[in-house]
C-alpha cells in the first residue's frame, strides 16, 4: 500500500511539472538548487579533509603538490564543463570520463605515496 501511495505522489508531481504553467521552470529551479547543495557538500568535504590532513599535505614535495592541486583543478574544470561535454557527443563524454579517471588516479597515487612508509 505504501508503494502505491509513493507512486501516486510521484505521478502527481510529474503531472504538475508537465501541465501546470511554469512547472518546467520550477522543476529546473529545484534541480539547480539540489545541484548547488551537492557541490557545496563536496566543497565542505574537501575543506574538512584538507584541514584534518594539513601536515601531510604540507610535507609533500612541490612536484607532488603540483600534481595534487592540478588534479583537483582538473576535476573542478570537468564538473564546470559537464554541459559542454554532453553537447559535443559520445566521444567527448568518453574524454570527460577519461579526464576524471586520470585526475582521481593522480590524487590516489599522490596520497598513497604520502601515507606509506619507505
Amino acid at each position: 500500500m505504501q508503494t502505491a501511495r509513493n507512486i501516486a505522489i510521484i505521478m502527481l508531481l510529474a503531472l504538475a511539472v508537465a501541465f501546470v504553467p511554469g512547472g518546467d521552470a520550477a522543476a529546473n529551479t529545484i534541480l539547480n538548487l539540489l545541484a548547488m547543495a551537492f557541490l557545496a557538500t563536496i566543497a565542505w568535504f574537501v575543506y574538512v579533509f584538507y584541514r584534518e590532513r594539513k601536515l601531510t599535505v604540507d610535507t609533500l614535495r612541490d612536484s607532488r603538490k603540483a600534481i595534487l592541486y592540478g588534479a583537483l583543478g582538473l576535476i573542478c574544470l570537468c564538473i564546470a564543463a559537464t554541459d559542454q561535454f554532453t553537447e559535443w557527443g559520445g566521444g567527448a563524454m568518453v574524454g570527460w570520463i577519461v579526464l576524471l579517471a586520470v585526475a582521481v588516479f593522480a590524487i590516489v597515487a599522490v596520497w598513497r605515496e604520502a601515507t606509506t612508509y619507505s
